[in-house]
């Protein structure tokens, strides 16, 4: 059965979302990712777990994440997807695998990601971020 031509084009509308997150975070500058986020929104890592309830907290999250790698020879990002799945008219599910290179183009490293959207007035927006093993990425049956 095919997919209703609406749920579609959110699909692929949250999608371009996540890309032009991507692009955005390979800048290293943290007010052009801050949009991307829903307020509130929570963060989960091997680490912590982190709730943002404004963009202004969350900023503070980034800013430490982004020198890291900035100290690393950063230079890109780029998101493999393996899995998408709409929830909802207004929530939809994407997993898959960040690749993080350097500046010279070698990989710096990976990590399995798996993003909650939103769909409010404003658009899209990653409304749940969490990091996790790139091993444990797989399609669900």
């Amino acid at each position: 059965m095919a997919l209703p031509e609406s749920v579609t084009n959110d699909e692929a509308s949250a999608t371009r979302v996540l890309a032009d997150y991507y692009s955005a975070f390979s800048t290293l500058e943290v007010q052009a990712v801050l949009p991307y986020f829903h307020e509130p929104c929570l963060i989960i890592s091997p680490q912590s777990v982190f709730a943002a309830p404004t963009r202004a907290v969350l900023a503070t999250a980034f800013t430490l994440a982004m020198e890291g790698l900035r100290a690393r020879g950063y230079g890109r990002s780029e998101l493999s997807m393996r899995y998408i799945k709409p929830l909802s008219a207004t929530a939809a599910l994407f997993t898959g695998v960040a690749l993080r290179y350097k500046l010279d183009g070698q990989e710096l490293e990976r990590a399995g990601v798996t993003y909650v959207l939103h769909k409010a007035d404003t658009g899209w927006k990653i409304a749940v971020l969490i990091v996790h093993d790139a091993g444990e990425v797989a399609r669900p049956e």
